[in-house]
């Protein structure tokens, strides 16, 4: 089977009724977890985008809590689980802003953690990569600035 298109489902959508879009909606939140966060997102946070962004800081904040006594295995299996969940919530966003707020505090809470970084060529290359988008940032600025909204 083949997908429609955008355009098709924004027209076909359009098209029914309330109602109808409402079971849609559900339907779909009910396959996919990424579906049913997406819509909690967009139906209840998307307003406070401010609370969203700090939020989403607590959630890491206390997964990194819990790395405080594991082996550099474990610990490149939770920063990667961190940093899925991270950009998960940057994905749903798409705000520069919050993509921003959200990177530099996942490295800020990765040098505090005080983590054995240096003893793994891959959290090496994992730090680097999100020093290396947040650089991105910074050098477009002034393109994406129009966007942003004020998050202290």
């Amino acid at each position: 089977m083949k997908a429609a298109t955008v355009q098709e489902i924004k027209k076909e959508l359009g098209n029914l009724e309330p109602s109808q879009v409402q079971g849609v909606c559900l339907r779909l939140a009910r396959f996919k977890k990424e579906n049913k966060e997406l819509l909690t997102y967009l139906l209840f946070e998307a307003n406070d985008e401010h609370g969203y962004v700090e939020n989403v800081k607590r959630e890491t904040t206390e997964q990194f809590v819990e790395l405080s006594n594991l082996s550099v295995y474990f610990v490149k299996k939770s920063l990667r689980r961190i940093l899925r969940m991270v950009n998960r919530q940057i994905k749903y966003s798409g705000l520069p802003a919050t993509d921003l707020a959200l990177r530099i505090h996942f490295c800020q809470q990765i040098k505090e953690a005080e983590l054995p970084i240096g003893k793994s060529a891959v959290l090496v290359n994992l730090y680097q990569q999100q020093l290396k988008k947040l650089t991105w940032h910074k050098a477009n600025w002034k393109k994406i600035s129009n966007t942003t909204i004020n998050l202290k």
